[in-house]
């Protein structure tokens, strides 16, 4: 009984995780889209 909280905690983290790796992807990709414009302007 006690692995299935830790596991759905362990999940729950790995998933935290992968969605804050993506949200950072998605800054860093605005951030050199920013700094192309600027630039080029």
């Amino acid at each position: 009984m006690f692995c299935i909280p830790k596991a759905a905690v362990l999940h729950g983290k790995s998933v935290g995780f992968a969605a804050q790796k993506s949200r950072f992807r998605i800054v860093k990709a605005q951030l050199s889209l920013f700094k192309r414009i600027i630039f080029t302007n």
